[in-house]
């Protein structure tokens, strides 16, 4: 790869951080072709973006980018490195632990999702807790169906009882 071919990766690596603001980075180093490609599918089912980069280049290109928190994730940048975007916070960490039944990889290096990042595997159960938007919507329905529903459930029974008591 050419200085040229390089200078455009590192640039479109940094449109895309700039772009994203749910991050993964995980290690499939000793996962088989066939295997990577599996957990490519999966991902790629759920419309998550998975990238194999190399350190040295993504490493410039999260200098690069408008957030500088991102410099956070420069530490895990070693050995293999695939970089995963999505739109949803916690699909990737589901992903990866719900793919590593009985294996240790992918392992998850270090994530950035919603301004806060994560190191290291141990992270991985916190990920997967975390909400995304649409089940954030619904919880908050709920709770404001929920006061609604008492009290016609209230109202029912009380015509009920006046109706039996007649």
């Amino acid at each position: 790869m050419n200085k040229t071919e390089k200078t455009e990766v590192i640039e479109q690596l940094v449109a895309k951080l700039n772009a994203n603001d749910k991050i993964y980075l995980a290690d499939c180093s000793t996962l088989t072709v066939e295997k990577v490609n599996a957990f490519r599918k999966q991902c790629f089912e759920k419309q998550i973006s998975v990238t194999v980069v190399k350190n040295t280049l993504l490493k410039k290109a999260i200098e690069r980018a408008n957030d500088s928190k991102l410099a956070e994730l420069i530490p895990a940048l070693k050995g293999e490195t695939a970089l995963i975007f999505t739109d949803t916070s916690n699909a990737p960490a589901k992903i990866i632990k719900e793919f590593r039944k009985g294996d240790k990889k992918p392992a998850l290096k270090a994530a950035y999702v919603e301004q806060m990042v994560f190191m290291g595997d141990n992270q991985l159960d916190a990920l997967v807790a975390l909400k995304s938007k649409n089940e954030l919507i619904a919880d908050v329905i709920m709770l404001l169906q929920s006061p609604i529903k008492r009290v016609l459930g209230a109202l029912e029974n009380k015509t009920s009882s006046e109706e039996t008591a007649a």
